[in-house]
């Protein structure tokens, strides 16, 4: 007799990425892909040299659990340098397989089942279900077009003893704001007096436009409750390698790293060492990404700048959103298949990014992390509509 087993999923509503899709139809129809955000050019090559000659030479095998020591330090100066916070490389820093990584692995560590996580949507779509996962549930904050900008009596409104964990991301994924210094202090007060901790996912902190964008390391009450997770894939070009960190307290970090050693052990040696030596050799290396990203942002905004598409305010990350109200009644995830198979271009629908989308919004989202004869074909495409 045969028992046939009924397999019970942990995520029952989780598909294929809208990232895989899109750049899958993209190429399917040989469409100019402005969807995932991936650059299109390529990074530093003094960077790659440095990872040929780190394999080369032999330094292949695991590194320490926590990071390859020079890289945790040469991170610990470049926070110091770029924030004023003085970290301890050996305590705090924790060197991962990608922000992705660093994500899952603080929300595992942290979110105990019952607990609730409060998001802020749209919301980058790794975050529910590494929630889900850890036993959680997610509530949700919404941001309003076209600042996004968060509303603090809603947040608190949200909270409960049950609250466990807060996730704000600056510069934001997929709007394009960025939170301001009286955003961080809103958000400490409403919880200070509560046990709850806060995962900032600052992977975009280098591309900002205007003024500087803020961080929780520069927060001195929030700083000591809170999970900031980088990417030097964002930083330097090199999303493909999957290299990123997180900064925590000792004891925050204590418990990430019981996770953190059972997911990945450890990243990649030889592209540690390369950071770290990249880092060392060239110490102002994510300086110019600001003027660096919004020289591309303007360049498709101008080119846009008459077409029927609203431009929405984009102030940092390389993600721009277009409202297309004056084009077409479609839904935007039919408006993103429609426009790759007939205009050529492939975006992201913004409604993917919510937990229950605003009626009637009608947003998609392109990645200017391209280069500008790209942009500017894939521009001129879109003014026609």
């Amino acid at each position: 007799m045969t028992i046939a087993s009924v397999l019970i999923s942990k995520l029952p509503s989780v598909g294929t990425t809208i990232f895989t899709k899109m750049s899958a139809l993209a190429a399917e129809k040989g469409a100019i892909n402005l969807s995932q955000g991936f650059p299109d050019f390529p990074p530093d090559s003094r960077l790659l040299e440095r990872a040929s000659q780190a394999i080369l030479t032999g330094n292949n095998q695991y590194s320490p659990m926590t990071g390859l020591p020079m890289l945790r330090e040469a991170i610990a100066r470049l926070i110091e340098g770029h924030y004023g916070r003085k970290v301890n490389s050996n305590d705090d820093i924790t060197v991962t397989s990608g922000a992705s990584e660093a994500i899952f692995d603080a929300i595992a560590a942290l979110v105990h089942d019952g607990d609730e996580v409060i998001l802020f949507d749209p919301a980058y779509d790794l975050y529910e279900p590494a929630v889900t996962l850890a036993g959680g549930v997610c509530r949700r904050v919404i941001l309003k077009a076209p600042d996004f900008r968060p509303d603090w009596q809603a947040f608190s409104e949200l909270l409960t003893d049950k609250t466990r964990l807060v996730i704000i991301n600056t510069p934001h994924n997929p709007t394009g704001s960025c939170w301001l210094e009286e955003d961080l202090e809103s958000l400490w007060q409403a919880i200070a007096q509560r046990d709850i901790y806060v995962l900032s996912d600052e992977v975009y902190e280098f591309i900002h436009f205007g003024k500087s964008a803020v961080s929780v390391h520069q927060h001195p009450e929030l700083i000591k409750r809170s999970l900031v997770v980088s990417s030097f894939g964002k930083s330097f070009h090199l999303t493909g390698w999957k290299v990123g960190y997180i900064v925590a307290p000792k004891a925050l970090t204590v418990e990430l790293r019981k996770v953190h050693q059972f997911v990945s052990f450890c990243t990649a040696t030889p592209l540690q060492q390369a950071l770290a030596e990249h880092l060392i050799a060239e110490p102002e290396a994510s300086a110019g990404l600001s003027g660096f990203y919004q020289q591309k942002r303007d360049v498709l905004r101008n080119a846009l700048a008459d077409s029927r598409f609203t431009l929405l305010p984009c102030t940092g990350t390389y993600f721009q959103l277009l409202d297309y109200s004056e084009i077409s009644d479609l839904d935007d995830v039919a408006f993103c298949e429609w426009l790759i198979d007939q205009v050529g271009v492939a975006a992201i629908p913004v409604s993917v990014f919510y937990q229950q989308p605003p009626t009637n919004q009608r947003l998609i989202r392109l990645c200017f992390a391209k280069e500008e004869s790209t942009l500017l074909d894939a521009a001129q495409r879109l003014a026609r509509l």
